[in-house]
């Protein structure tokens, strides 16, 4: 995985402050021409072959920020005139993501090739694993491209670890084969098969792979004051900052939103949900059922495992429950998911609850845009504390956990994990949807509470967070403390 802390990231990010800047100073449709050429500027060094075609690189990265699709975009058309259309539409545009194929580097065939590090040794055990015999040695050794199946046996046999392996990142990281090359070589999306893992934006070192922002149309809101807007942030939004919960609701209120919601609450709602279902469906007879916060597992299974489908759970997400709060509050409220996840903004797009889906990356730069510095802020007092398995949610087990704690009889409940929806994790699930299709009742042993995270670690590891997901275990932990704390006084 690619570390947080890189050039692409901080490309993206230095444009959602940019456009947030300009949009709060009233100033976004006659300020965004400029963004390419202040981040380029003529005696900077060039990236691509130019600092022109760096800026119509960059061009296009503001376009996905402003949440438009650069498969439409049109070299003649300024920056301008879509943020015009964008200030001016009334919801999100299918689909979620964006593929700049101008910044795509076009990778070659995913191939293992011999370094310098090989030593031509006298044992041979790459070429005398090879299946396909297409590896010859003359002093050091060479494979043929045209026998090679990519089996990789070369590279485990290699004492030396001279033979490697050159992925496709994108490719390699998406777990249900949605991402091809087209007649160019560039990579494309089958939205058909996608589920919105966000694991190809995660590893693309490109940059090339994107998600369209949704900052603009909430600010736009927040500005107008129309109607007030009310912010939901997840468990795994408060374990991105070194402060209090209490001191990220008070940073939300700053930046304008009229209320502010845990969803760790509606998380509570969910684990009791859960655990209520799980205990009718043991009684009836069922072996397993799996938990349905994760809208990329739940896309997973409807697509590519539907042998799993009928033991998904039934119960709605956290971010749907703690909508339903938020509009009983107020029922003509604009409600605005703040998570770590890309799957988040499309179940949002589905969901009549939810109006806007941000990313930490996008309430970040609303922070810095707005000069907010969290720590310095007063903590605002809850008014009602979530239970700390609910804002235990956020990471791998915690659904489990939340929903143990709430079962009459712990005795019933055989739980597993599935630790990220990769390649093995998909097998993972296939292995279970032929369990259940087994007309053999369940033998006892075997799990019957299936978690599934589709990012490893759980929320905090998500696709668009801010902070390493080892830092953001830590201040979960902190986090769930803090309500254990609460909870005592």
């Amino acid at each position: 995985m690619l570390n947080i802390n890189n050039n692409a990231s901080n490309v993206k990010r230095e444009i959602l402050v940019r456009i947030a800047k300009l949009q709060l100073a009233g100033k976004l449709e006659e300020g965004v021409n400029y963004i390419p050429r202040e981040l380029a500027p003529k005696d900077s060094k060039s990236i691509r072959c130019c600092i022109y075609h760096d800026r119509e690189i960059l061009k296009m990265r503001v376009l996905a920020r402003l949440g438009c699709s650069v498969e439409e975009y049109d070299e003649d058309r300024p920056l301008s005139e879509y943020a015009h259309e964008v200030m001016n539409r009334k919801k999100p545009t299918w689909p979620m993501l964006t593929v700049l194929n101008e910044a795509c580097n076009a990778c070659v065939r995913s191939h293992y090739m011999v370094t310098n590090a090989c030593q031509g040794c006298f044992a041979r055990p790459c070429l005398m694993n090879c299946p396909k015999k297409a590896i010859t040695i003359d002093r050091k050794a060479s494979i043929e491209p045209d026998k090679c199946i990519n089996c990789g046996l070369c590279m485990q046999n290699c004492p030396y670890h001279a033979i490697i392996k050159l992925p496709i990142p994108c490719e390699e990281a998406c777990p249900v084969g949605a991402i091809t090359k087209d007649e160019t070589g560039h990579e494309q999306i089958d939205y058909e098969k996608c589920i919105f893992c966000g694991n190809c934006i995660r590893e693309c070192p490109f940059g090339a792979m994107m998600d369209k922002s949704q900052l603009v149309d909430v600010i736009r809101h927040v500005m107008e004051k129309k109607q007030s807007v009310s912010a939901l942030y997840a468990p795994a939004i408060a374990a991105q900052f070194k402060v209090s919960a209490g001191q990220f609701e008070a940073a939300l209120l700053e930046a304008g939103f009229a209320q502010v919601y845990e969803v760790a609450q509606g998380a509570d709602i969910c684990a009791d949900k859960e655990a209520k279902e799980f205990e009718e469906r043991m009684e009836r007879g069922d072996k397993m059922m799996t938990t349905s916060c994760c809208p990329a597992y739940v896309r997973a299974v409807q697509i590519h495992v539907p042998a799993l489908k009928p033991c998904v759970s039934a119960t709605r997400s956290p971010m749907h429950y703690t909508a339903e709060i938020a509009k009983q509050h107020d029922p003509n409220c604009i409600t605005v998911f703040i998570g770590p996840c890309l799957a988040k903004r499309r179940e949002g797009y589905d969901d009549d609850a939810i109006d806007y889906v941000l990313s930490i990356e996008e309430v970040g730069a609303l922070f810095m845009a707005k000069d907010i510095e969290i720590s310095k802020l007063v903590p605002v007092e809850h008014k009602q504390l979530p239970t700390p398995t609910g804002r235990g949610f956020a990471r791998t087990g915690g659904v489990a956990k939340a929903v143990e704690v709430r079962l009459a009889d712990k005795t019933i409940l055989r739980p597993t994990v599935i630790n990220g929806l990769d390649k093995t994790g998909m097998k993972q699930l296939e292995q279970y949807g032929k369990i259940n299709e087994n007309a053999a009742p369940a033998d006892g042993t075997a799990p019957n509470l299936i978690e599934v995270m589709a990012c490893e670690g759980g929320c905090i590891g998500g696709p668009l967070v801010i902070t390493n997901p080892k830092v953001a275990d830590v201040l979960l932990s902190q986090y769930v403390k803090e309500a254990e704390t609460q909870k005592k006084q």
